[in-house]
């Protein structure tokens, strides 16, 4: 499979190493984001409680 990202086209054989090379990590637990993370500031959570966790206000998780 190949996968587009901002500056170069990836081609993996598998969708793990996909998810190894490409996931954002979790900055609280540093668990790979794997479908719908959540965003603050340019900083990438795997949840609302990590992002909580970190001091970060106002998320809802969408569950």
């Amino acid at each position: 499979m190949s996968v587009p990202s901002k500056r170069r086209v990836h081609v993996f054989d598998c969708f793990s190493c996909a998810i190894h090379r490409m996931a954002p990590i979790c900055e609280h637990c540093r668990v790979q984001i794997i479908g719908q993370g959540v965003e603050v500031e340019g900083h990438w959570f795997c949840g609302g409680h990590c992002a909580r966790a970190e001091g970060k206000v106002g998320i809802i998780d969408k569950v």
